[in-house]
């Protein structure tokens, strides 16, 4: 049994519980830190308490999976917001060292996340005044990086740009910048001295032009200098990287996972992406890789099917979208009978919804009613794309060590319930009935709006579970859904699913449950 040891970027059930089920369904022993050591919303976690955890545990561990900004500056939003000297962040980093030396057979898995660039003007998540000065920051940040690659042509703009910001404004959020690329570099180093097994850079929220493409390049430069590439990774992800160490650990001393990739047009690899700073395909050859796979020659040979459901032409944020997502470029319906023709043939298929960000295609999970969503491997709907691409690439290179029946389908319908009743529904029906309520803060809402939640969804789970496990011999327990944080971004719905010895598998779906769910 692999035993690992798991600092995560936050508490939020995608970056904890969901790596954790995929942990669980192996049959692994994770251990993470105490709640109150780790990140909250903008609150940091301890760490001083996470470094004293770490060294406790270490020598009973074979791996350890860090995010590098919990570890050292207290999670991966506080990593953006918090005034932590950089010699502080350094002397943080350094206990890595430590754990190596009281356990050298410890492999250690980590990864930062390069400063964000927020698409929109949130004052939480970010710096306080990002809330006012967003648009210009990030004018700044195309015009910068447009003029590192394009030269004295792009002068103008950059100078305007510049202009256009409070000095002490700027200032303050590059120093942000170029303190955590630091702590990046020095990760890098780290693993050119075999300290770490892998490091993964990934880039949240990315686009073609910024400041983070600006990073990418100087962290790639250094990876040339160093030689590291067999062990680094870097690519558009965040929130779904520990899924993707997770796989690389449990999968150790095991031959790369082959997958074979289908997508819903046969143009679907050149699709364009919101959040993401390359297209489609070499998005999903970047997420392979980072969970330590390759790309099969056939389906026969495949170890998994990554089937994946790109927008015709480009992401959009509404649905339905006839202009760049549901257009002819892609057929819809002989994709959902590709993946019925996979799992006939005994293939372990795991989905990933791209086409929209941010939740699951309402006009494919209506397509999908008449396949058994039970035999999936694994399904992914959530957020940008990298998120949705790491989970599911988790689920399918991991679908051959599953151990535990009852904890793969506890880690495929909690994406299920929450990728697509949420995320693609429940949420907007919510916020409508709060009246368009503030984004980045509900306040006193916030009671109100979990109460609605749980009375429009905990109907629509159940409904889901008894269409499609419902004849499968295992049980199903609902917690009561709330909000992680005070916003309607991130649901939270407890659920466990156990063996049910009493079931009697009739092999026979309930009547549909299309009729409970909105159209």
């Amino acid at each position: 049994m692999t035993r690992l040891l798991l600092i995560p970027p936050d508490t939020r059930p995608p970056t904890l519980a969901h790596p954790l089920g995929l942990a669980h369904m192996t049959g692994a022993a994770v251990q993470v830190p105490p709640t109150e050591a780790l990140p909250h919303f903008f609150t940091p976690g301890n760490t001083a308490t996470l470094r004293a955890w770490l060294l406790d545990k270490v020598q009973q561990a074979d791996a350890l999976i860090v995010c590098l900004e919990t570890l050292c500056l207290g999670g991966m939003i506080p990593a953006r917001r918090v005034s932590d000297g950089l010699e502080v962040a350094l002397e943080r980093l350094d206990v890595l060292r430590e754990v190596r030396a009281l356990n050298p057979n410890l492999h250690i898995y980590a990864h930062g996340v390069v400063v964000r660039v927020a698409h929109d003007n949130d004052p939480h998540e970010e710096k306080e005044y990002y809330g006012e000065w967003g648009p210009g920051l990030r004018a700044y940040s195309v015009a910068a990086d447009r003029h590192a690659r394009h030269g004295e042509a792009e002068r103008d703009a950059l100078t305007a740009a510049h202009a256009a910001l409070p000095p002490h404004i700027l200032a303050d959020w590059v120093g942000t910048r170029q303190r955590n690329r630091v702590l990046h570099l020095h990760a890098l180093e780290l693993l050119a001295q075999g300290v770490l097994t892998h490091l993964s850079v990934t880039l949240d929220d990315t686009s073609e032009y910024g400041l983070a493409a600006l990073d990418r390049r100087m962290l790639e430069a250094r990876a040339d200098e160093l030689g590291v590439w067999a062990h680094f990774d870097c690519y558009p992800g965040a929130d779904e990287v520990p899924c993707a160490l997770l796989t690389r650990a449990l999968r150790r001393g095991l031959p790369p996972a082959r997958a074979w990739v289908r997508y819903s047009g046969t143009l679907g690899a050149g699709a364009g992406l919101i959040y993401e700073d390359r297209p489609a395909g070499e998005l999903v050859r970047a997420h392979l890789r980072g969970a330590g796979c390759v790309l099969a020659d056939s389906p026969a040979e495949a170890d998994f099917v990554l089937a994946v459901n790109t927008p015709g032409l480009r992401q959009a944020n509404v649905q339905p979208d006839f202009a760049t997502v549901d257009t002819p470029h892609r057929h819809l319906p002989a994709f959902v009978d590709t993946l019925q023709a996979d799992l006939d043939a005994g293939r372990a298929v795991s989905l990933a919804d791209i086409a929209y960000p941010n939740g699951a295609e309402r006009r494919l999970w209506t397509l999908l009613q008449g396949l058994a969503l039970a035999d999936l491997a694994g399904f992914s709907a959530w957020n940008t794309a990298g998120n949705t691409l790491g989970s599911a690439v988790a689920f399918g290179a991991l679908a051959a060590q599953v151990q535990n029946r009852a904890a793969h389908a506890e880690a495929v319908f909690s994406r299920v319930v929450d990728d697509v009743l949420y995320q693609a529904f429940a949420r907007a029906e919510v916020r409508a009935h709060l009246g368009s309520p503030s984004p980045y803060d509900l306040g006193e809402t916030r009671a109100d709006a979990e109460a609605t939640l749980q009375e429009l969804i905990t109907p629509r789970i159940q409904a889901v579970w008894d269409r499609h496990w419902g004849g499968s011999g295992l049980k199903l327990e609902l917690g009561q859904p709330h909000l992680s944080w005070p916003r309607l971004f991130t649901g939270v719905f407890p659920l466990t699913v156990t063996a049910d010895p009493a079931s009697i598998q009739s092999g026979t779906p309930p009547e549909s449950v299309t009729d409970t769910l909105p159209q």
